[in-house]
């Protein structure tokens, strides 16, 4: 069994998408549209997405598989209650990582050494994401 993040951007998933490939290197392994799905209602009965927003994508990170899509939920995506952890190689590429990250976002917990890690480090990115960045000991 394997458990996978799945996250909703709410019509910026593309732009998302973008972010992470040049902030950590995450890759887009698989995208489609909503106008690429085969039977798929019109758009109008899709909420307020269109047949260029992201249906489904799969993103890696390291050697983990991420999904991402638009979605159709009326509301901005709230992303509470977990967070995404990077495990850095060492102290220097944790710092890159997390201030990558956190280009438009805010710190939670600035990136320092801790008593379990040569730095650590949390904050929330622009599209909403809480991210932990950790470098053990």
């Amino acid at each position: 069994m394997q458990v996978q993040p799945y996250l909703f951007f709410n019509g910026r998933c593309e732009e998302a998408l973008a972010f992470y490939g040049q902030a950590i290197g995450a890759q887009t392994t698989f995208l489609m549209r909503f106008k690429e799905a085969p039977d798929m209602p019109p758009s109008n009965e899709c909420g307020n997405i269109g047949p260029e927003h992201i249906m489904h994508a799969n993103l890696t990170i390291g050697s983990t598989q991420v999904m991402a899509s638009d979605g159709a939920s009326p509301d901005a995506p709230g992303f509470r209650g977990f967070s995404l952890s990077v495990t850095a190689a060492n102290p220097a590429e944790a710092e890159q990582a997390f201030n990558a990250l956190l280009d438009g976002g805010q710190v939670v917990m600035p990136l320092q050494e801790t008593f379990w890690a040569k730095a650590f480090g949390m904050l929330v990115d622009r599209f909403g994401v809480h991210w932990m960045v950790n470098c053990e000991k």
